[in-house]
C-alpha cells in the first residue's frame, strides 16, 4: 500500500473515532445525570421501610383525621354508657323545677289571695293567717266539707259523727296527715250577722276555712275553684277532696282508698257519671249554656257526681294556677269536670264513694266492703241529714280502731 492510501485510511479512521468519542462522551454525561437522579437519596436507618408518596399520605391522613376519629369514637361509646343515668338525672332536674315553680306560683296565688282579702275587709280563717308563719309539712288529703250560713245544725250533727273534734282532729292531722275543714266564704254585706256568727262558731271549733267567696246556691263552681285554689296553697298534700256536709264519710276508708293512687300524677277519683244536659228553664239542674253540649237531649261528658270527689296535687294547682281562665258552668260537678277535659287525666270511678243509706251500707260493712261515703240519691244527700247522719254512723260506720290504726 502506498503512503497516500496509507494516510487516507487513517484520516478515515480518525475522523469516525471522534464522532463516536463524541457520541460517547455525550451519553455517558446523560446516563450520569440519570443514574444521579434515580440513586442519590438520603440513607435510611437500617431495618426501617420506605414508604412511597401514596403511603406517606395516607399516614398523613391517618395522623390528622383517623386519630382524632378515634378520639371521637372513644368518648361516644365511654358516653354511651353513662347516657341513661344523664338522661334520668336531667329529667329529676326538669322535675324538680318544675315542682319548685309549681310551689312558688301557689305561694304567690295564695299571698295574693291573702291581700285581697285584707283589702276587701273579707274575714280570714287561722289558717289563712298562718299562711306565711308555718313551715309545710306534708300531708295525705285535705278534706273541705262545702257547707253554707244556714246549714248549722248539719255542721255540728257531722262532728257529732264522723268529724274528730279538739285533741283527736289535731292528732289526725299530726300522725295521719289529714286536714278535715268545713269550707265557708262571706255574706253579700261582709262583716255583718252572718259572719260574726260564723267567726264565732270558728273560735269555739276552730274547725273552719273561710274563703275570699260571696256564698250563694249559683255560684257553687266559683267556690269549688277558690277551695282548690285556697287548700293547695295552705297544705301540702297528696289529695285534695270536696265533699258536702250532708254526706257521711269514712275517713280511714278514704284515706286507704286514695293511697292506692299517690304514685299517679293527675288522678281525679270519685262516682263518674254522665246525666243529661237540661235546657228547660225553672227546672232543677238548669243548664243555660246547654247549646254547647250539642243537639237537645245530649248528655255531659263524663264527670265525678258533687257528693264527693277527690282530686290529686297537680290537678289542685292547675286549678289553682289558671283558676281567672277556667269557666263556670251552672253546676259545679260539671264545672270541675270541664277543667280537666284535654289535660292528661285518669278517670276513677270507685263506687265506695256514693253508697246509699243503710241498709245498702250497712249490707256492704257486713260483707267486708265499707263504703267511703254514703247518702240518698232522691235527696242528692241523706235526707233530713241533721236528724238521720247519726243512724247512719252508727249502722255504716268503720269504727274508731279503722282509723287509727290505718297507715299511710
Amino acid at each position: 500500500m502506498s503512503w497516500k492510501s496509507k494516510a487516507d485510511h487513517h484520516s478515515s479512521t480518525s475522523v469516525v473515532t471522534q464522532k463516536w468519542t463524541l457520541f460517547l462522551c455525550f451519553g455517558s454525561f446523560f446516563s450520569g445525570m440519570l443514574f444521579t437522579n434515580r440513586m442519590w437519596t438520603i440513607p435510611e436507618h437500617k431495618g426501617m421501610a420506605r414508604t412511597t408518596s401514596v403511603e406517606a399520605e395516607e399516614l398523613k391522613l391517618a395522623s390528622e383525621g383517623c386519630g382524632l376519629k378515634s378520639l371521637q369514637q372513644q368518648e361516644v361509646n365511654f358516653s354511651s354508657k353513662d347516657i341513661f343515668g344523664k338522661v334520668f338525672k336531667t329529667r329529676d332536674a326538669i322535675h324538680t323545677l318544675d315542682k319548685t315553680i309549681s310551689n312558688l306560683e301557689m305561694e304567690l296565688a295564695a299571698a295574693k289571695s291573702v291581700h285581697e282579702s285584707i283589702q276587701s275587709g273579707s274575714p280570714l280563717s287561722e289558717d289563712s293567717k298562718q299562711i306565711d308563719r308555718s313551715g309545710r309539712r306534708k300531708y295525705l288529703m285535705v278534706v273541705g266539707i262545702n257547707t253554707a250560713f244556714s246549714s248549722r245544725k248539719r255542721r255540728d250533727s257531722v262532728r257529732a259523727t264522723w268529724m274528730p273534734q279538739g285533741e283527736k282532729r289535731r292528732k289526725l292531722e299530726e300522725e295521719k296527715g289529714i286536714i278535715v275543714r268545713f269550707v265557708i266564704g262571706h255574706s253579700v254585706t261582709s262583716g255583718g250577722i252572718l259572719d260574726r256568727a260564723v267567726e264565732a262558731e270558728d273560735k269555739k271549733h276552730g274547725d273552719l276555712l273561710r274563703l275570699d267567696h260571696v256564698e250563694g246556691y249559683l255560684e257553687l263552681s266559683a267556690k269549688t275553684k277558690i277551695y282548690f285554689a285556697t287548700a293547695v296553697a295552705l297544705w301540702d298534700a297528696d289529695f285534695y277532696v270536696k265533699v258536702d256536709d250532708d254526706v257521711h264519710v269514712n275517713i280511714g276508708t278514704l284515706g286507704e282508698t286514695l293511697v292506692r293512687h299517690r304514685t299517679k300524677p293527675r288522678v281525679y277519683i270519685g262516682c263518674m257519671k254522665s246525666g243529661p244536659v237540661l235546657s228547660q228553664r225553672g227546672v232543677r239542674y238548669h243548664e243555660p249554656e246547654y247549646w254547647k253540649f250539642g243537639e237537645a237531649g245530649n248528655k255531659y261528658f263524663r264527670h265525678a257526681t258533687g257528693q264527693l270527689y277527690a282530686i290529686s296535687k297537680e290537678l289542685a294547682s292547675y286549678i289553682s294556677i289558671n283558676q281567672h281562665l277556667l269557666h263556670k258552668y251552672a253546676n259545679e260537678d260539671v264545672s270541675l269536670g270541664s277543667w280537666f277535659i284535654g289535660l292528661d287525666v285518669e278517670h276513677i270511678d270507685d263506687r265506695r264513694l256514693c253508697c246509699g243509706t243503710p241498709p245498702d251500707c250497712e249490707w256492704k260493712a257486713q260483707a267486708g266492703n265499707i263504703c267511703v261515703a254514703s247518702f240518698d240519691w232522691s235527696c242528692s244527700g241523706i235526707c233530713k241529714s241533721a236528724e238521720r247522719i247519726k243512724e247512719v254512723h252508727r249502722r255504716c260506720g268503720e269504727g274508731e280502731n279503722v282509723l287509727w290504726s290505718a297507715t299511710f
